[in-house]
């Protein structure tokens, strides 16, 4: 990437402490660097106490804050609005005093980023009268269902309770309430913290004069999606993740030791396109019902698999365990990118986390998608129903995703039929789109360089 660099450039990244939006603000600050800008990542304790190894090069800087629980919050989901709480409370204290002293030591940060769920920065930048940008880490497609259930649209997503109900939006396919983002409904009261932070999101966005928002999305995934807004400009930067095809798969941080890689050496052993992965990303809670239900599943299916049951996700509570050992391996940390990018892998069982969407997009692989919660049922909806490089299981009576259909998932997926030949054909198809994205003269380049150009370099807005 062409170095347009301005010594005057300097972008603080303000983000969540969690995996899903640790590492594409990491991308996003090299390729910022790469254009000249000099960029410091802020996030909490809680997430660089976990980090071993923090990637190292000229220009990033970090500046860890205390969220008055630095890892240590021990709640539920249910209580997590105690820690996003604190979170806002002693971060935004941080970033006021932080922004404050750059300025008095002649280093002032020119330029906020700030990532979803982190309005509060946005709100301390325009309080010191700092221009800043929203870092939309999920679809764009998700943005547009939160922007029109927060604004004209309210009305449309009422009565919600049938699955059966169909709601179509301007330059959305149709939707269905299963096919919702968690955050759509405001009914729901462990989620109001997250509903609330949406909302303010939205209205400083509407308060300001022609926004925009940089997305981890390329124009060819989401072209109508990220131009149906007329209020606000979204800008298609993506995919913002660390792959191998892309430029290499050091510059990361994970949150997750990987306490052996003999997972690799076992994969090598394995035939072209033969092992199911299965991942359900870094925090998203499985009950043991359902990691039963996708063993049992895996055995029925009696084809080789790589599972990652991350510690705490009930591994030790599966009554199958001995067995499906005989036939898979059962690792408790992995890298993704690295196994995608493998040609034993055939399948990839997911949350649709839209990190791990996009990995599997990018390296061609086509997907089982089992959402669990928030963008994940809209990620599964684009997969199945718009991009078509996978499949979503059906869940029966009581939301339980059964044996069989994890069976059924898999083999249309994974067996030679038709119906597989297309979904790897589709995969395919989406794994050169991504890549001509990034190329030099790609959308997402082009889009991140003529962004940075105009306003964190130029210095207009």
């Amino acid at each position: 990437m062409e170095n347009l660099k301005n010594e005057k450039s300097h972008v603080l990244i303000v983000l969540f402490p969690g995996q899903g939006h640790i590492n594409p603000s990491l991308q996003l600050s090299k390729r910022l660097v790469s254009l000249g800008i000099k960029v410091t990542l802020s996030t909490s304790l809680s997430a660089f106490n976990k980090i071993k190894i923090l990637p190292n090069i000229e220009g990033l800087s970090f500046a860890p804050f205390s969220d008055g629980y630095d890892g240590n919050f021990k709640g539920s989901f249910n209580e997590f609005h105690s820690y996003y709480s604190s979170i806002k409370s002693h971060g935004s204290e941080f970033i006021f005093s932080l922004i404050k002293s750059n300025a008095k030591n002649c280093t002032p940060f020119t330029h906020i980023i700030y990532t979803v769920i982190m309005e509060w920065a946005g709100l301390v930048a325009k309080e010191l009268k700092i221009p800043s940008t929203l870092f939309w880490i999920q679809p764009a497609t998700v943005f547009d269902i939160y922007y029109y259930r927060y604004t004209d649209y309210s009305d449309y997503f009422k009565n919600c309770d049938s699955k059966d109900k169909i709601i179509e939006l301007p330059g959305l396919p149709p939707l269905s309430p299963i096919d919702f983002p968690s955050f759509v409904f405001d009914d729901v009261e462990c989620n109001n913290w997250a509903v609330e932070s949406i909302k303010r999101q939205i209205d400083i966005l509407n308060s300001e004069e022609h926004p925009k928002i940089l997305v981890n999305t390329f124009d060819d995934l989401e072209f109508d999606a990220l131009r149906i807004l007329k209020n606000v400009t979204m800008i298609g930067i993506g995919p913002s993740i660390p792959s191998i095809f892309l430029d290499d798969n050091s510059f990361r941080a994970d949150m997750i030791e990987i306490s052996s890689k003999n997972y690799m050496n076992w994969l090598d052993l394995m035939t072209k396109g033969s092992v199911i992965y299965i991942a359900f990303g870094s925090y998203t809670e499985i009950s043991s019902q359902l990691m039963e239900e996708i063993g049992q599943g895996l055995l029925k299916c009696g084809r080789p698999f790589l599972w990652v049951t991350r510690e705490g996700q009930n591994e030790e509570k599966l009554t199958c365990k001995d067995e499906l050992e005989k036939q898979g391996k059962l690792v408790s940390w992995c890298s993704q990118v690295e196994v995608l990018k493998h040609p034993s892998v055939g399948c990839f069982l997911t949350h649709c986390g839209w990190n791990s969407t996009l990995e599997s997009i990018a390296s061609g692989v086509p997907i089982v998608a089992c959402p669990i919660w928030n963008d994940q049922l809209c990620n599964a909806k684009l997969v199945q129903d718009v991009w078509k490089n996978g499949i979503r299981v059906n869940a029966g009576d009581g939301g339980i995703v059964e044996r069989d259909e994890f069976e059924r998932c898999i083999e249309i997926v994974m067996a030679s039929g038709e119906r597989g030949g297309k979904l790897r054909k589709n995969a395919k198809k989406w794994s050169d789109l991504t890549k001509e994205a990034m190329k030099k003269n790609g959308s997402s380049v082009v889009n991140l360089k003529t962004y940075a150009n105009k306003f964190l370099l130029d210095g207009s807005w």
